[in-house]
């Protein structure tokens, strides 16, 4: 759907993209099935190790000095934060080492993820939560091959996918830039111009990095290989077109359009439209010449999943309940909403063991006023509202 919006980004220089044979898997890797999103804990112990901050968790950019001394000690400390990255295969840490500007865009893509989670999960019994001083930033929850497990791996590859292609048109990587592809498509009554989105090497990108730790022989890693391109396919099928008119007098004689990434949380919208339609898969070996292994549906009347649907190959853990072991904090203490029929309602959040109603005082601003000149005057209103919080 073609729209009027604001200017394209000012073109930048074409940089080829990384040769695909820097891209290649690493002979060797080992597998690994933890999500992108646990880079964040990873970096972010690293970092109070060093008795650093805990903000920017990028490699901090060499001071442009003369002399080769500065280079040299700044391409030092970017091998050792890639290197002192514990959870990540040899792979990954080579593609940290593309460019001094990676690890910021894994902390941003990572940081999005788990944003966009919590907020898609909030008013269900698992609401997203992370736990504090563990090296898995869910807990245990995601050694469950769950729903959830399969939503978070299809969030974290799409949002890295994301966070990569967004940083390639800003000029924050150097492996790539704007998509210069789709200049080569002739349309009719428009032209390409500005600054497309590169989702392709965004998605190469990802593919990379978070498929490098999974492994197709066993049933986790297929399962998770599958919802990592279900949530890269999630971005790419999104991707919009925005088109700016040029001519005399606010004719549109000329219209220039570009590619544009949709925003993240139309991409978590469709994720948790999948996670509710996810399918329940088994693995199943078939022989013909060598050991052929495939997802099926759990019984044969269901539904056979297809490249863009979530899939799953265990029950949920219950969520009801506290377990520390798993990092699940249970619903006791969740407000709840009484008159809702969904999961946010005490009937299901509060999981049968019923809620209490307490009532707290509030106080915002009310009956504002303009007074001349110049401000704005508001009086304080006071009221009472019940909240409803499972027992």
């Amino acid at each position: 759907m073609d729209d009027i919006n604001k200017d394209p980004f000012p073109p930048f220089k074409q940089v080829e993209c990384a040769p695909r044979s820097l891209l290649a898997r690493a002979p060797g890797t080992q597998p690994f099935t933890r999500p992108l999103v646990l880079a964040i804990k990873t970096k972010t112990r690293a970092k109070r190790e060093k008795g650093e901050t805990r903000g920017n968790l990028a490699v901090p950019r060499a001071p442009a000095q003369a002399g080769n001394s500065s280079l040299e000690t700044f391409t030092t400390l970017q091998k050792e934060s890639c290197h002192r990255l514990e959870y990540l295969v040899e792979r990954q840490k080579q593609l940290c080492l593309l460019s001094d500007r990676v690890l910021q865009v894994l902390q941003t893509g990572a940081g999005q993820a788990v944003e966009e989670c919590q907020h898609q999960f909030r008013h269900s019994r698992w609401n997203c939560s992370t736990v504090a001083n563990s090296t898995d930033i869910f807990g245990g929850v995601l050694k469950f091959k769950s729903r959830e497990s399969a939503f978070v791996h299809a969030l974290s590859s799409a949002a890295l996918a994301h966070a990569v292609a967004r940083a390639c048109s800003r000029g924050e990587l150097n492996e790539c830039s704007c998509d210069a592809r789709v200049r080569k498509r002739t349309p009719r009554h428009w032209q390409w111009g500005g600054c497309s989105e590169d989702i392709r090497y965004g998605e190469m990108f990802s593919r990379d990095f978070v498929d490098a730790k999974e492994d197709k022989d066993t049933d986790v890693g297929l399962m998770n290989l599958h919802n990592n391109e279900a949530g890269r396919r999630a971005v790419r099928s999104r991707m919009q077109r925005v088109c700016k008119c040029h001519g005399m007098s606010g004719s549109c004689s000329v219209r220039v359009c570009w590619r544009r990434l949709p925003q993240l949380r139309l991409v978590g919208d469709a994720l948790a439209t999948r996670y509710e339609g996810a399918s329940h898969v088994k693995v199943v070996e078939r022989k013909r010449g060598k050991n052929i292994r495939k997802l099926r549906p759990l019984h044969a009347d269901m539904k056979k999943p297809n490249k863009t649907d979530l899939v799953y190959l265990e029950e949920s853990p219950d969520y009801c309940e506290p377990n520390d072991e798993l990092g699940i904090l249970g619903t006791r203490g969740r407000t709840c909403n009484r008159t809702s029929a969904g999961l946010d309602g005490c009937r299901l959040l509060c999981c049968g063991r019923g809620y209490q109603t307490r009532v707290r005082d509030h106080e915002e601003k009310c009956r504002c006023r303009f007074v001349w000149c110049c401000r704005v005057h508001c009086e304080i209103c006071r009221y009472k509202r019940d909240h409803h919080v499972c027992n």
